[in-house]
């Protein structure tokens, strides 16, 4: 008995198959220019979405669109692969009647159209909601640390030259410098778990609990977490289009000014304290919740029963130091407590 065998390649059919009956009935393609179909492009802010009476002819937004959210679901981020996928798969070759860009027609329309595709995509949530694919009551909220292309030296020498220039501007330097642009000026240094400070973006990221679809991002170049809260809680509701949210996110959203914010707009918030613990010494120190805060006076009190003061901002890490007199700190009898340093907590 032999193997199983195709066709050869020379054998004619009498009855050639179309695209449409290679495609599955429920396959995301379908779903892709169905919902494509039905936006209004140029209201989105989608250019030549109505054709030009002269000139040269140019693509559809509407098919570049459905070949951006193809390479998005199929995760293809290069503009050269999706113009060869266009040549050779049969999913693409039905999603766009056999069109085939060229990538630089495909990266334009990338760097041409983020904000029109983020309103796609806002559309597309709120399509899902009206199918009843998601509830939209719970959101989750996130941030992911990047590594950005410039090296370390790129951003510590444009960091270093942003100095310089500040020093020359201070000094009221009276002639200018031409100095060449270092790449990624938006990168900023941020600690990584393995690999110590590098250069990074903090991608925020706000996902449906039900589904999981993710329904508002951000590429910030804060390093922290702590003030992302609110803004990415509203950009949620606007997309999901609901009057109260239920928000859920680690202890770093922590942050009792942006939870008093939500829950002003009905963004009920649900994020644990950020308690951590006083890492100083042997870790057997007080945690700071043993100090309670004075809004009015903007103090701190200490068990001991002595005053902190401001005394340090770090802008760095967003953080204020508040000590209390060094007289007080001497005569504690909570001192080897609350801290190993010879003078004031």
């Amino acid at each position: 008995m032999g193997h199983i065998t195709g066709e050869g390649r020379g054998q004619s059919a009498l009855f050639p198959l179309s695209l449409d009956d290679l495609l599955p009935a429920d396959h995301a393609c379908r779903v892709i220019d169905a919902f494509v179909s039905g936006l209004d492009l140029q209201a989105l802010g989608f250019a030549r979405s109505r054709p030009a009476a002269t000139g040269r002819p140019g693509y559809d937004p509407g098919d570049l669109l459905r070949l951006y959210l193809y390479g998005y679901l199929q995760q293809i981020r290069s503009s050269r692969r999706l113009e060869t996928e266009c040549g050779r798969n049969i999913e693409l070759m039905w999603l766009l009647g056999r069109l085939v860009p060229d990538h630089k027609v495909i990266a334009e329309f990338r760097r041409l159209h983020g904000e029109a595709v983020a309103g796609a995509g806002a559309t597309l949530i709120q399509w899902a909601k009206a199918q009843a694919l998601l509830q939209g009551d719970w959101v989750a909220i996130d941030g992911s640390k990047f590594r950005a292309v410039s090296s370390k030296r790129s951003v510590a020498a444009r960091d270093a030259l942003a100095r310089y220039l500040g020093e020359l501007d201070a000094a009221d330097a009276a002639e200018s410098s031409a100095v060449a642009a270092h790449p990624e000026p938006e990168a900023h240094f941020m600690r990584s778990p393995n690999e110590g400070k590098i250069p990074a973006y903090n991608v925020q990221t706000a996902v449906e609990a039900t589904t999981g679809l993710i329904v508002a991002h951000e590429v910030t170049t804060a390093a922290g977490d702590n003030r992302q809260l609110l803004p990415m809680a509203t950009k949620a509701r606007e997309v999901l289009g609901t009057q109260t949210l239920n928000i859920v996110a680690d202890a770093g959203y922590s942050n009792g000014e942006q939870a008093r914010a939500c829950e002003e707009q009905n963004l009920v918030v649900h994020v644990p304290a950020n308690r951590s613990v006083n890492n100083q010494g042997d870790g057997t120190l007080m945690d700071r919740r043993a100090f309670i805060y004075d809004v009015d006076q903007d103090v701190m009190q200490c068990p001991g029963g002595a005053t902190l003061v401001r005394k340090q901002v770090h802008r760095a890490t967003r953080s204020v130091h508040y000590a209390a007199p060094v007289a007080a700190c001497g005569a504690c009898a909570l001192k080897g407590q609350c801290t190993t340093a010879d003078g004031a907590s």
